[in-house]
C-alpha cells in the first residue's frame, strides 16, 4: 500500500482544494489530509481564516478522497506524521516549490499543480469589502498599526486625524521602511480641521489619541455609524464604559478595547493552561508591566492623564480578572509620585474571597515584568514581556517537573487585535470571549477607582 499526505487550511473549500486532493489521492492508495488548527494558523500569521477547524474538515470528508483526516497543530509536525504512519508520497500544491524539500530524506515530495485563478485569498476578497480604517492619532502607534495592519487581509488604513497639524505633518513625512520601501506615508486622507470629515471618508477607526480623548472620539464615531477599536482605557468611568457598548449594541456595531496582550494567541494559551486545573484552584495572579519612561515623555509630563497607571494598568488587569474574575471584595492602591504629581510607581492589590492579586505598573521605577499564576498544585511563570507572550512554563513542588510552553509569536502583536477586530466587523467572529465587553467595562471601573484614588491622596497633600 502507498500511502499519501497532504497538508493545508482549506478555507473556503474551493475547485482547487477539490482538484489538489483528487491529484493527491491518485499518487498511491491511502491519503491522509493534515487540516490546519486555528491556533496554529495563528501562529503562522494566517489570521483571516474564515471557517472553524470543524467546518474545514468537513468539506475535506465530503470529497470522499480522503481515509484519514488529521489536524496539523505545531511545526514540525509533518516529519513526525511521516514516520507516525509510514508515509510514502509527501504532496502539496505548486506554489510551495522548494519549501518542503527538506522532507526528501523521509519520503518522496511532489508538488502538484494547482488549479489557475482561484484561491482561498481571492475568495475573502470577494466575499468581505476591504474595511477602511482611520487612524486617531498619528504618535509612536500609528506607524505600528499602519505596518502591521499589512498582515491582515480586508483591513486597509485610508485616513488619519489629529488636530495636532504638525504632528500630523511629521507623520506624512516619516519614512515606512517595512511597508513602502523607505518612502513617506502618502496616499492617506490627513484631516486636522473637522473630525466629522475624517469620519466620513472611512468604515472603523483605531483611536489612538492622548487618554483623555478616547471617550469623545469613540462616542462621536459610534453615533455616525463607525466601528471603533480603542486603546485603553477605553474611559474613566464605568458609567461611560456602559454608555459605550450599550451605545454600539443599539447601533450594531463593533467596539473593542485594544489590550493587544488579550488578542495574543499565546497569552489565550496560557490563561487556557491555567484554566484547565493543571495548577489546581488558582489562589493568587501577580502581574508586572514597567519600563522607564523617557521625562519628556507625555507618560512622565502630565499629571493627570499620563502616569503609570493609566498607560499600563489595564493591560495588567487583564490576566487578572480573566482567570478570578470580576467579583473582588476588597481593594488597596499603592503609589509613588514625583514632583509635578505624576506616578511613577504603582500597587494594587484585590482580594477575593478565596484568592488574591497584585498588580504593579511603572514609568519611573523598573522591576520584573512578569505573570505568576499560583495554584493548589503549581504554579505559572511568564517572563517579561508576558503581555506578547512566547514563552511560559507550568512548575510544580518537584523541581525537576516542569512543562514548557513556546508559542509562536507574530510581528509586535497588533496584527491579532486588528484581525479580532476585522472578523467581528466581517461576522466572522461572533463572541467575544478574548476580552468581553464586561470584562473591559470592570477594566474602566478599576481605572475608575484609581482616579478616585489619586484625587483623594492630592487633596490630602495640597
Amino acid at each position: 500500500m502507498t500511502k499519501v499526505i497532504t497538508y493545508g487550511t482549506y478555507d473556503l473549500f474551493h475547485q482547487g482544494h477539490y482538484n489538489l486532493l483528487k491529484n493527491a489521492k491518485a499518487l498511491g492508495d491511502y491519503l491522509i489530509v493534515g487540516v490546519t488548527s486555528e491556533h496554529f494558523d495563528e501562529a503562522r500569521g494566517k489570521i483571516n481564516v474564515v471557517d472553524d477547524v470543524l467546518t474545514r474538515v468537513q468539506h475535506v470528508r465530503d470529497t470522499g478522497f480522503a481515509d484519514q483526516i488529521i489536524i496539523e497543530d505545531h511545526q514540525g509536525q509533518k516529519i513526525e506524521d511521516i514516520q507516525k504512519y509510514g508515509v510514502d508520497i509527501f504532496t502539496v500544491g505548486s506554489d510551495w516549490v522548494g519549501t518542503f524539500d527538506y522532507l526528501d530524506q523521509f519520503c518522496k515530495v511532489v508538488y502538484l499543480p494547482r488549479t489557475p485563478d482561484i484561491s482561498s485569498t481571492d475568495l475573502r476578497v470577494q466575499k468581505y469589502k476591504a474595511l477602511r480604517i482611520g487612524i486617531v492619532g498619528s504618535g509612536r502607534m500609528a506607524p505600528r498599526f499602519v505596518t502591521e495592519s499589512k498582515y491582515v487581509s480586508g483591513a486597509e488604513v485610508t485616513a488619519i486625524y489629529n488636530p495636532n497639524l504638525e504632528s500630523l505633518q511629521d507623520f506624512s513625512t516619516r519614512p515606512d521602511e517595512e511597508t513602502r520601501k523607505g518612502q513617506p506615508y502618502k496616499g492617506f486622507y490627513m484631516e486636522s480641521e473637522n473630525y466629522e470629515n475624517f469620519l466620513d471618508e472611512v468604515d472603523a477607526v483605531y483611536i489612538a489619541s492622548p487618554n483623555e480623548t478616547h471617550y469623545e472620539y469613540a462616542k462621536t464615531a459610534l453615533l455616525r455609524g463607525k466601528h471603533v477599536l480603542s486603546e485603553k482605557p477605553l474611559a474613566f468611568t464605568m458609567a461611560r464604559a456602559e454608555e459605550l457598548y450599550d451605545l454600539a449594541t443599539r447601533k450594531k456595531l463593533v467596539l473593542m478595547e485594544g489590550v493587544k496582550a488579550a488578542y495574543c494567541p499565546g497569552f489565550q494559551q496560557l490563561i487556557n493552561v491555567a484554566k484547565s486545573g493543571v495548577i489546581g484552584e488558582i489562589r493568587d495572579v501577580e502581574a508586572n508591566f514597567t519600563r522607564l519612561a523617557n521625562p519628556g515623555s507625555r507618560e512622565r509630563e502630565d499629571a493627570e492623564f499620563g502616569g503609570a497607571f493609566l498607560e499600563f494598568g489595564p493591560s495588567v488587569l487583564v490576566p487578572i480578572v480573566k482567570l478570578l474574575g470580576p467579583g473582588y471584595k476588597d481593594y488597596k492602591f499603592h503609589s509613588l509620585y514625583d514632583e509635578k504629581g505624576v506616578d511613577l510607581y504603582n500597587k494594587l492589590e484585590l482580594y477575593y474571597p478565596n484568592a488574591m492579586a497584585t498588580m504593579r505598573t511603572g514609568v519611573g521605577v523598573k522591576t520584573e515584568g512578569q505573570l505568576v499564576i499560583s495554584g493548589t498544585k503549581g504554579y505559572i511563570l511568564a517572563p517579561s514581556p508576558w503581555w506578547l507572550t512566547q514563552h511560559f512554563e507550568v512548575r510544580y513542588e518537584e523541581e525537576d517537573q516542569v512543562d514548557v510552553y513556546d508559542p509562536p509569536f507574530q510581528g509586535d502583536g497588533l496584527r491579532y487585535e486588528i484581525s479580532e477586530f476585522v472578523r467581528k466587523i466581517s461576522g466572522i467572529s461572533h463572541n467575544g470571549y478574548k476580552l468581553t465587553a464586561e470584562e473591559s467595562i470592570w477594566m474602566s471601573q478599576i481605572v475608575e477607582k484609581y482616579m478616585e484614588y489619586k484625587d483623594n491622596k492630592k487633596e490630602k497633600t495640597s
